[in-house]
């Protein structure tokens, strides 16, 4: 079992940065690859970013590349999202996932993370 809690979500202009960051209570954190998605009302879940379990390879999504960044710290159970230059588009409930092992095919698909964060609030306003 694997629970997560995610923070540092708030409201911030365009343009603006936020760090979120996300908790992990598994003994064996360095087990999980870890991502983050992000979801708006009435859309399914979109994949944001992820890192691999030793945290040597992260993976993003197109409209964030370049922009956000994903790292985790295996030593302090955490990983983080750094978000800069943020859009209105970027507008979302950003939630933290985890999933035993590696899987670089299905990285992006929500139905492959078995764990989840309750999710923070992103609002990026114009």
């Amino acid at each position: 079992q694997v629970q997560l809690v995610e923070s540092g979500g708030r409201s911030v202009q365009a343009g603006g940065s936020l760090r979120l960051s996300c908790a992990a209570s598994a003994r064996t954190f360095n087990w999980y690859r870890m991502a983050w998605f992000r979801q708006t009302p009435g859309k399914e879940r979109e994949f944001v970013a992820s890192v691999t379990t030793s945290g040597g390879s992260t993976f993003y999504a197109d409209s964030v590349k370049g922009r956000f960044t994903i790292s985790r710290d295996n030593g302090k159970n955490t990983v983080t999202l750094q978000m800069n230059n943020l859009k209105p588009e970027d507008t979302a409930v950003y939630y933290c996932a985890a999933a035993l092992g590696d899987d670089l095919y299905n990285r992006n698909l929500p139905r492959k993370y078995a764990y989840w964060g309750q999710g923070t609030q992103v609002t990026v306003s114009s």
